[in-house]
């Protein structure tokens, strides 16, 4: 493992930093919708993100379903219209001239009317009893005509904790506009917003398995949250990186020396021909031995959330991913000297649940799901959201009582009902045991929900 930390561009570290967000008006970049803004809403929350760089499996969980859903979000009528465009095939030895790249001024006047800037403003009382106001400020891309907006998870996450609070988009004219959360999925980073608008300017989004090492890229985004619409241009520096993030979710990235900084979150990623085949997501900084990287941005390639973001517009949360209704920890290092396997140790198992109906019990220890080891929580994330879907069958290896044993699951989806489900028996079990003992015992190490 590298010892270079890996953090987020969201503007997490500038939180109220520069005072009110403000963008000036451009050059050029055409109407984009009313100038009135509905009243903000207050809440407080508050979010801290860190990547690690790491060889991993990779732990997306693509949306299973949605292609009807981009079948009627093209529909000519529909003005929730995703703009798709074939590009010419880039060519690795020979350079045949036939495609046409745009200028880099060309392309920016094309597509400023598209990316915004994007402020989640939280409110809170301190210990004097002032109230105080902070903000992380992101970047994002109009997806259609009538207000859909793709970011980041992570600049938003502070709303998806608390409905309350405000998410403010601003447009390079000045136009400002309420968001709402339509959908986020932490697993992939990946968020859409709905504005009330009409007559916007879409991106057209591109084809990320096309890309090759060496050719050029920009993006568009407002880096420190102050220097809005910032264009910035470099290559892909390398494919298929996997990033570990600080929860245990693995993503496969663009590596780019596009300049990417707090602020770029979220924001468009271009090829040449204007196509959007990315989501700048983070970049390398300072190492923990104080050696400093550049030239290190990455971004999520399009084509690994083009379903996510479909689902996500029709349904608010991704269809299809696996649930098993438990909570599972580490086994660690101490009981495995005295002869305990690695594997997913369940700590919990809800009522009602696929792993309850399976004979799943607290104390068991998941080794393997079918062919695949299970060495330690991760390792069972990593399982479930590549090689499983929900409804899918499995056999899953347990240790009980030190003896292997063989049990059928068939998961359940993963969405808002299962999820309230096993977090409202998990609080209620956690109540009756610190009542009748004093205190609840927690393994130190982090709980996985699945």
């Amino acid at each position: 493992m590298s010892d270079f930390n890996f953090y987020n561009s969201e503007n997490d570290g500038y939180r109220g930093g520069f005072g009110d967000y403000t963008d000036p008006i451009p050059t050029s970049g055409g109407p984009v919708g009313p100038e009135s803004t509905p009243p903000k809403k207050k809440g407080n929350a508050k979010r801290i993100a860190a990547l690690v760089l790491v060889c991993a499996l990779v732990g997306g969980g693509a949306g299973v379903g949605s292609a009807a859903l981009y079948g009627k979000l093209t529909q000519p009528e529909s003005s929730t219209t995703i703009y798709e465009e074939e590009r010419p095939q880039v060519q690795t030895v020979v350079n045949t001239n036939k495609g046409q790249p745009m200028t880099p001024e060309a392309l920016y006047a094309a597509n400023l009317p598209s990316c915004v800037g994007i402020t989640v403003s939280t409110t809170s009382v301190n210990i004097f009893g002032q109230t105080t106001t902070s903000a992380a400020s992101g970047s994002g891309f109009v997806l259609t005509q009538d207000g859909y907006i793709v970011t980041n998870y992570h600049v938003i996450e502070d709303a998806a904790n608390d409905n309350s609070v405000d998410i403010r988009v601003t447009f390079a004219n000045g136009d400002k506009y309420t968001a709402k959360l339509v959908g986020g999925e932490k697993d992939n980073d990946v968020a859409v917003l709905k504005i009330e608008a009409a007559g916007l300017t879409p991106v057209t989004l591109g084809d990320s398995e096309k890309l090759v090492v060496g050719e050029n890229v920009y993006t568009i985004g407002n880096p420190l949250g102050e220097l809005t619409y910032s264009l910035t241009n470099g290559i892909i520096s390398a494919l298929d990186r996997l990033i570990s993030t600080g929860d245990n979710v693995t993503l496969n990235m663009l590596q780019t020396n596009c300049d990417i900084n707090p602020g770029n979150s979220g924001g468009p990623l271009f090829d040449s021909y204007g196509n959007v085949i990315g989501i700048t997501t983070a970049k390398y900084t300072q190492s923990s031995s104080g050696v400093s990287a550049e030239g290190l941005g990455f971004a999520i390639p399009i084509n690994d959330v083009k379903d996510i973001i479909a689902d996500l517009i029709e349904h608010g949360y991704v269809t299809g991913k696996p649930y098993m209704g438990v909570q599972v920890n580490t086994v660690s290092s101490e009981a495995q000297r005295y002869g305990i396997p690695a594997g997913a140790a369940v700590e919990y198992v809800a009522e009602g649940s696929c792993a309850q109906k399976a004979g799943l019990q607290a104390g068991d220890i998941i080794t393997a799901i079918d062919d695949t080891a299970i060495d330690s929580p991760s390792a069972l994330t990593a399982a479930l959201s590549s090689n499983y879907k929900a409804g899918d069958t499995a056999t899953l290896t347990v240790i009980r009582s030190q003896q292997e044993m063989k049990l059928t699951i068939t998961f359940d989806e993963k969405n808002a009902e299962t999820e309230a489900n096993n977090q409202i028996q998990q609080n209620t079990q956690q109540e009756q045991q610190q009542s009748q003992n004093g205190y609840y015992y927690q393994w130190p190490f982090e709980n996985f929900h699945w």
